[in-house]
C-alpha cells in the first residue's frame, strides 16, 4: 500500500508541475487564440486522435456549455466525409502532442485550402502541425508521469488544463452568466433552480382556499379541508386583496383562547400581513423565503397587474421538493 501511495504522489507531483509550467508560456499566442475564437462567426471545431481526441472532446463540450459553440471532429472520420461539418466561418483547434499525427493531415490541408484559422495545441513547436497553424499553443512537458515514458499523462493533463483556460477566458469575455449556463443545462439541478418559476409549480383556481373577513370558523375549516392545499386559507378584503392568512396553527391557538371558537370569523383568527411572492419570481427565491421565515406556504400574486395584492396561486414547500429544487 505504501508503494502505491508513493507512486500516486509522484504522478500527481509531475502532473501538477506540468500544469504550473504552462503559466510561464502564456503570452501573445494565447491571447491571439482567444481573439480568433471570439471573432469567429461560426463554431469551434476541435480535433485530435487517440488520447488527444478524448481531451479534445472534453474541451469542445466545455466550450459548448459555456457559451462558445463547439463540436468535436474525429480526424480519421474527417477523411471520409465528416469534413462537411466544418463551415467556412469556423475556427479549428487541432491537438497533437507530437504534432505529426497522420490522421490530422487532411484536416490541416483542408483548413489551408479554405483559409480557416487553425489553432494548434502541441508539445513540438517545430512539427508539421505547429508550422501549419495560425496560432500555436505549447503544451510540452519535461516528463510524462508514466514510468515507461510512453503513455500520455502529464501532456494530456496539461492540454486539458489549457483547454479549460481557453474556455473560461471566453466565458468571461462573453459575459456568460449562471442564467445562461442553466439554459444549456435544463436537465441538471442548476437548470431546475434557475429556470423554474413560481408560476410553474403553484396551485391555482380551485386549489386555493380563499375566504372573506366575515366567514365563520366552521366554513373556514371546511375550506381548508376541501381544497387542494390543505391546512391554509387566505383572507380577502372587499377588493379581493390578500390581507391575512389562516393556518392550522392559528386555529389551534384560537381554540385555546376563545370560549366559542366555532362562531368566530376569519378576521378573528387570521394572521395579518402574510408573506407573498410574485408569480414570475424564481422558485428558488420562494424556497429561500420559506426557509428564512420558517413557513411552509406562500400565497402568490402578480405585482405588475392592476390587482397586485390579489392572490393568483398558492405555493407549498412540498411543491418545491417535488420540483427537485433541493
Amino acid at each position: 500500500m505504501f508503494r502505491d501511495l508513493e507512486e500516486a504522489g509522484r504522478v500527481l507531483d509531475i502532473e501538477a508541475r506540468a500544469i504550473q509550467s504552462l503559466k510561464g508560456r502564456l503570452g501573445e499566442s494565447f491571447v491571439k487564440a482567444v481573439d480568433l475564437i471570439m471573432g469567429c462567426e461560426g463554431k469551434v471545431v476541435v480535433t485530435g486522435m487517440g488520447k488527444s481526441g478524448h481531451i479534445g472532446r472534453k474541451i469542445a463540450s466545455t466550450m459548448a456549455s459555456t457559451g462558445t459553440p463547439a463540436v468535436f471532429l474525429h480526424p480519421a472520420e474527417s477523411s471520409h466525409g465528416d469534413l462537411g461539418v466544418v463551415g467556412l466561418k469556423d475556427v479549428i483547434i487541432a491537438i497533437s502532442n507530437g504534432g505529426e499525427t497522420p490522421e490530422l493531415q487532411d484536416v490541416i490541408r483542408f483548413s489551408a485550402r479554405k483559409g480557416l484559422p487553425l489553432i494548434g495545441i502541441t508539445g513540438a513547436m517545430k512539427s508539421t502541425l505547429a508550422r501549419a497553424s495560425t496560432v500555436v499553443l505549447d503544451i510540452s512537458v519535461d516528463e510524462e508521469a508514466c514510468p515507461l515514458g510512453l503513455a500520455p499523462t502529464a501532456s494530456s493533463t496539461a492540454t486539458l488544463a489549457l483547454g479549460d483556460a481557453l474556455a473560461m477566458c471566453l466565458l468571461k469575455r462573453r459575459g456568460f452568466k449562471e442564467e445562461d449556463f442553466a439554459e444549456y443545462h435544463p436537465g441538471g439541478s442548476l437548470g431546475r433552480r434557475l429556470l423554474t418559476r413560481v408560476e410553474d409549480v403553484m396551485h391555482t383556481g380551485d386549489g386555493l382556499a380563499l375566504v372573506q373577513l366575515d366567514t365563520n370558523m366552521r366554513e373556514v375549516i371546511a375550506f381548508m379541508t376541501r381544497k387542494e392545499v390543505r391546512g391554509v386559507a387566505g383572507v380577502l378584503d372587499e377588493q379581493q386583496n390578500l390581507i391575512g392568512v389562516i393556518t392550522d396553527g392559528d386555529i389551534r391557538r384560537r381554540l385555546e383562547k376563545s370560549k366559542n371558537p366555532l362562531e368566530d370569523t376569519a378576521q378573528d383568527i387570521m394572521s395579518r400581513n402574510p408573506k407573498t411572492v410574485d408569480a414570475g419570481e424564481l422558485a428558488e427565491k420562494a424556497l429561500f423565503m420559506m426557509e428564512q421565515f420558517t413557513i411552509q406556504t406562500l400565497f402568490v400574486v402578480r405585482r405588475s397587474s392592476a390587482q397586485s395584492h390579489k392572490p393568483v396561486g398558492l405555493l407549498h414547500l412540498q411543491d418545491l421538493i417535488k420540483a427537485r429544487l433541493r
